[in-house]
């Protein structure tokens, strides 16, 4: 991993040992290099960090704890190991969650100063060898006999959003300019590019994109980092959240034909991304009266929706997984890590429910997603304009799926296809205020008016399934109409048919 400058590493060591006294995110050392204790420290600073609402805390070995002055430091982080095994290495793999922390050295009036940086904790305490610690003032001990902290820590986690969490802590005016593509801020926000540095930063920093630092300079928030980041990489908390796209051969997994991984913020990246997924798409030629022309398989209103949902409602806090666009021939599958906050069956009539809430908003100003409520409805509707399969929504182990499938003639699809897409249709009547009927069905299966019973055998296997239900079982089978079974009448009798 690139290691800081040496100028940052000074200014940053000049900044901490002007604190008058160790605070319970930052350490100061000698000589004292005990793994052990080391890896305990990690453990009850990043929780220290995490309750003073700190980025970072720190570690600095080669500072005199009394007087702040630089006295040097004989330890070598990179040849320092415990028993065979290299120290970052030993350490890493007895955290838990696995923090990130970073080693620095730097000289200072000609005597080496070695700086650990630490992640504040996000989700959770962290733990070092299956023990959580906390400082108390000076003191560390373990999390347990600080219940009244142990509690403040935990409702920190529950309230501090993903979004409000900094992705990059001290950072220069002129380096927030090279990392975030303000352009394309103001530009999809359709306002003017400001005339100078200031008013721009301002711009940033009211839409909390950024703030300012405590140490000087700018902190770079997740929201800011993961929308408008010009890559990434930049940001270690953020890289393994770029958007996969992996084309296969086949209906299956076994051979990839091309992957992409973009490594762009999520609102100045997103255009490109859906032309190149839309790129990858088979296509059906249709002949018009002149020309034939190609028309895409999937509605791209659709794509744009279920990958903009993709990257909105995921768990961010899921590590080592972000969401990816899986396309094979007879489908396209958006995966996000997260389990959804709303029952799957009721994506179209419940309004979403977020967890990231500041990035959805932000990503409905930018004219990314739809307004609240909408997208799905969407989603479905042009589906069914296009005669195709309903989607699919599941959750495979802890992740959330959106599967679009080609076209099928009816007679191709299986008993799921059918009722699955009976059950969206009826949702989406319910929810715009018109009646499911078998006239309705008819016209989204494309069913001609003479082959009416096909339609009622459908309907007939979508009731007995339970998820659609007759709305009044008094009427005659031809004047009947349907609902979702969620909104079924007060008494309803489901065995009544």
């Amino acid at each position: 991993m690139k290691r800081q400058s040496s100028e940052y590493l000074t200014g940053l060591v000049r900044e901490l040992v002007k604190y008058p006294s160790e605070t319970t995110w930052l350490e100061f050392k000698h000589n004292n290099v005990n793994p052990q204790e080391i890896g305990e420290y990690i453990s009850a600073l990043s929780n220290a960090a995490a309750v003073e609402s700190r980025p970072k805390a720190y570690m600095l070995w080669g500072v005199d704890n009394d007087s702040r002055h630089i006295v040097g430091t004989q330890f070598n982080f990179a040849t320092a190991k415990k028993g065979n095994q290299p120290l970052e290495s030993w350490l890493l793999q007895l955290l838990q969650p696995r923090v990130h922390f970073c080693f620095e050295e730097v000289q200072i009036e000609g005597k080496l100063v070695v700086l650990l940086e630490i992640d504040s904790a996000s989700h959770c305490p962290v733990a070092f060898s299956g023990k959580e610690h906390i400082r108390v003032g000076e003191v560390k001990k373990p999390l347990k006999e600080a219940p009244e902290i142990e509690r403040r820590l935990w409702r920190i986690f529950d309230t501090v959003p993903f979004e409000e969490m900094i992705a990059l802590e001290r950072v220069s005016a002129d380096d927030v300019l090279k990392l975030l593509d303000y352009p394309s801020y103001f530009d999809l926000m359709d306002i003017p590019l400001p005339a100078n540095r200031d008013e721009i930063l301002r711009a940033l920093a009211d839409d909390k994109l950024i703030r300012g630092c405590d140490a000087g300079g700018w902190n770079i928030t997740n929201l800011g980092g993961m929308l408008f980041a010009k890559q990434l990489k930049d940001f270690h908390r953020l890289r393994r959240k770029s958007v996969r796209v992996v084309q296969y051969r086949g209906v299956g997994r076994t051979e990839t034909y091309k992957e992409q991984e973009s490594d762009k913020g999520y609102a100045v990246g997103f255009e490109g991304l859906i032309q190149y997924i839309n790129g990858l798409l088979p296509t059906n030629e249709v002949l018009g009266k002149a020309l034939r022309k190609n028309i895409p398989m999937y509605p791209e209103i659709a794509i744009r929706e279920l990958v903009a949902n993709g990257l909105i409602h995921q768990d961010f806090l899921v590590k080592g997984a972000g969401p990816m666009v899986e396309i094979f021939d007879d489908r396209i599958e958006i995966t996000n890590p997260g389990k959804p906050l709303v029952d799957i069956q009721r994506f179209l009539d419940t309004p979403p429910k977020s967890r990231n809430e500041t990035l959805a908003s932000l990503m409905r100003r930018l004219g990314i997603c739809e307004e609240r409520g909408s997208g799905i409805d969407k989603v479905v509707f042009h589906i069914e304009m296009h005669q195709l399969p309903a989607p699919l929504f599941e959750i495979p182990e802890g992740f959330t799926r959106s599967v679009l499938f080609a076209h099928k003639d009816l007679k191709e699809m299986d008993k799921a296809d059918r009722v699955r897409s009976c059950y969206l249709h009826s949702c989406l009547r319910y929810v715009t205020r018109k009646k499911m009927t078998n006239r309705s069905i008819r016209e989204r299966f494309g069913i001609a008016e003479q082959n009416a019973a096909t339609a009622s055998k459908l309907l007939n296997e979508a009731v007995e399934t339970g998820l659609i239900v007759i709305e009044d079982t008094n009427v005659g089978t031809r004047s009947r109409s349907y609902l979702p079974f969620w909104a079924k009448p007060e008494g309803y009798d489901s065995k009544i048919v």
